[in-house]
């Protein structure tokens, strides 16, 4: 896991990237970024991580990526690629050792399809717990959020496979994990109880090696998002 405090403007940019590894722009609690950093732990690839802070970006970092965002991988050729899916399947084609994405087209096409299906519920996420906090009533998307589960618990049940792609982790586990890793912080957990299947991959996936080389503990998830929803995000949270 990574223990840099986070950069901010007027911050001095770091130096050039090591001649053997690849550079993560990163920011600790972001899922995101973490998909990225899972597929550079599981895949024993040589790098370092540099967290920005996201509320207030050096200038050095909008000059490497205008948008802004993690994450964001750099080379030591000073090649800057950035959007989470494209930066890990960038990191299975370059790093060919330990390979994340299936072998065949077909193959591939179908965790992309996957992870296509699987953005459409990514936002409620972020959804159920702001309305939640604004007291809103948020049963209704809750509702949905369970149908979305209970799909993707078809899906598991249809292949009979321990994980997405197979009965090993693949490349569609690692894109999706950051987000059910982050239920009992969104207070979500409960969304689970109908779908066996999924509730057991999410206990799988918990204990792999690569996503407890990643993860916070619950405690230090939590006290980052009390900061995240007061407004005013402490990064170094924990540090």
């Amino acid at each position: 896991m990574s223990t840099e405090k986070c950069f901010a403007k007027g911050s001095p940019a770091p130096g050039p990237v090591p001649k053997d590894h690849i550079r993560i722009y990163s920011m600790r609690f972001c899922p995101f970024a973490q998909r990225t950093r899972l597929v550079l732990n599981a895949k024993g690839i040589k790098h370092d991580t540099v967290n920005i802070n996201l509320k207030d970006k050096p200038d050095w970092f909008l000059e490497k990526n205008p948008l802004g965002l993690v994450p964001t991988l750099e080379t030591p050729a000073g090649e800057v690629i950035y959007e989470s899916p494209i930066t890990c399947e960038y990191l299975d084609e370059v790093y060919p050792e330990n390979q994340l994405l299936p072998s065949t087209p077909f193959a591939k096409a179908q965790q992309r399809m996957m992870l296509e299906h699987f953005s459409k519920v990514v936002p409620y996420f972020y959804k159920i717990p702001t309305g939640r906090n604004k007291g809103e009533d948020v049963s209704g998307l809750e509702t949905e959020l369970k149908e979305k589960f209970a799909k993707l618990n078809e899906d598991l049940v249809n292949k009979k496979t321990q994980f997405f792609g197979g009965d090993t982790i693949t490349m569609i586990d690692y894109m999706m994990w950051p987000f059910f890793e982050r239920l009992e912080i969104f207070e979500l957990k409960h969304c689970l109880d109908s779908t066996p299947e999924l509730k057991k991959w999410t206990e799988r996936m918990s204990e792999d090696p690569t996503v407890k080389a990643t993860r916070h503990s619950m405690d230090t998830y939590k006290g980052f998002y009390k900061t995240y929803t007061e407004g005013n995000p402490n990064y170094d949270y924990g540090l």
